[in-house]
């Protein structure tokens, strides 16, 4: 089966990533649904408790791929040559993929949760935690971050947002210094992090602040580069060398994957908050090499591995992925307040009742499935494309004012011109000086022209 590399605009797409993705998410999820429910899951004999107990690292995989898509482009000009990315170009296609999905799923928590059990005493209190919502910036604040009832989830976009600010400058230096610029966005981290732990004994506020993802995004511009190149190689290759190159990248997914089960596991261990977050970030480099041999390797495995995390399937789930993370840990949160699934117990889940566990388990995640398909294609979707229309009447109307003014210029400089030609000088000293202001003229207009031509 051979998967469409084509992508809008003309760029690649990785079809292997959805699956990716998906994984990523589903874990982070997983993690969430047994906070309430307690349910250990098991393959066989073989417990599934670790990975579960340490699944909110998988939070650092989504961060790793993003900054490696958002980065790709950078890496295909610096390997290929061409015109960098606008920068406008690229903010507005942020604003248009996350914007209305995230205030839809925040004012629905606000109306449909917050205002109607109360869960704010102070009508100032929360008047602030939207404001910090809607600008994104609450977690700067730790009672808009670690005290919020608008959604536990949502700080993860936050940090993606604030990340996104400094993408178009980091891909622009990258053209000339890639390497310095990922030591220092690791170097930095690392003395932040490093700071952290040194000198704290409480991690809550720093331990998912966009400083400490920097190497994170480091790693993803660097398998941006490794992928381009790689991709050059495996379009060289043929017959059995292609074929070895496949195994080899399976290969190394296979053993990358199960280092990042080997980190999970050590993970798993922690006891109370601040070893839990201290080791996730002490830990968070060499988890994000487990996931980015993951992530690199994966496009250039064998067929079944890549048809495996590629198909219309993923590609779906991959699709609302973003809304049902916003969505799934309000609505397993909720679901428990309402006492849903009906139990005879007030905490079933430290009863261990096994039928309300899977009852649960299995309900929460089909209505967090169908609520992120409904917000997908009836609110992300169509206000996508109202922004996109919007965006270009903005366009259309700088091209617009941007003619008018070309036009306007165009007889005042014509003018100057026969005005030039019909005043002859009479003897050279009238022509160096009235016919050197004329000239002077003329070039002070055509220059006025041209700043008039290029302003916006």
């Amino acid at each position: 089966m051979r998967s469409s590399r084509s992508g809008a605009g003309g760029g690649e797409r990785i079809p292997e990533l959805d699956g990716f993705r998906v994984l990523m998410v589903g874990i982070v999820a997983w993690f969430h649904f047994w906070q309430q429910s307690w349910l250990t899951p098991y393959i066989g004999r073989y417990s599934l408790d670790y990975l579960v107990r340490a699944g909110y690292m998988c939070v650092d995989g989504t961060i790793l791929l993003s900054a490696f898509l958002l980065f790709l482009p950078y890496a295909r000009i610096y390997v290929h040559g061409g015109s960098l990315p606008g920068t406008e170009d690229f903010f507005r296609r942020r604003i248009m993929r996350i914007v209305p999905s995230y205030l839809f799923c925040t004012f629905l928590m606000l109306f449909a949760v917050v205002l109607p059990y109360r869960m704010y005493t102070k009508t100032s209190d929360l008047a602030y935690d939207v404001f910090m919502h809607v600008f994104m910036i609450f977690n700067w604040d730790r009672r808009t971050y670690l005290g919020t009832q608008l959604g536990g989830s949502s700080w993860t976009i936050a940090v993606e947002m604030q990340l996104y600010l400094l993408v178009p400058l980091l891909g622009r230096m990258a053209q000339k210094k890639p390497l310095a610029v990922m030591f220092c966005l690791c170097a930095l981290s690392a003395y932040f992090r490093g700071w952290c732990v040194w000198s704290m004994d409480e991690f809550s506020m720093v331990v998912n602040q966009p400083v400490s993802f920097l190497d994170v995004y480091a790693l993803g511009m660097a398998l941006s580069f490794g992928y381009v190149h790689l991709r050059e190689l495996q379009e060289r290759q043929e017959g059995g060398r292609k074929w070895l190159m496949q195994l080899s990248a399976t290969l190394v997914f296979l053993l990358s994957f199960w280092l990042f089960l080997r980190v999970l596991r050590v993970q798993a261990r922690s006891s109370g908050y601040p070893a839990i977050q201290s080791g996730q970030m002490i830990r968070r480099p060499v988890l994000a090499l487990t996931l980015g041999g993951m992530l690199l390797s994966l496009p250039f495995a064998l067929a079944p591995l890549r048809v495996f995390f590629g198909n219309p399937v993923t590609r779906f789930l991959s699709a609302i992925s973003m809304n049902f993370y916003l969505l799934h840990q309000n609505i397993a949160v909720h679901l428990r307040r309402l006492g849903i699934p009906y139990s005879e117990y007030d905490y079933p889940n430290q009863m261990s009742e096994r039928s309300w566990q899977y009852r649960y388990t299995f309900l929460v995640i089909a209505v967090s499935l169908v609520l992120a398909t409904l917000v997908t294609y009836l609110i992300e979707k169509p206000c996508a494309m109202l922004l996109r229309k919007g965006f270009g009447r903005i366009d259309a109307r700088r091209a617009r004012r941007k003619e008018r003014r070309s036009r306007r210029a165009q007889p005042r400089t014509e003018d100057m011109m026969e005005s030039l030609m019909e005043n002859p000088s009479e003897d050279a000293a009238h022509a160096d000086t009235s016919g050197g202001s004329l000239l002077r003229a003329l070039e002070d207009t055509l220059l006025q022209d041209e700043a008039d031509h290029t302003t916006p």
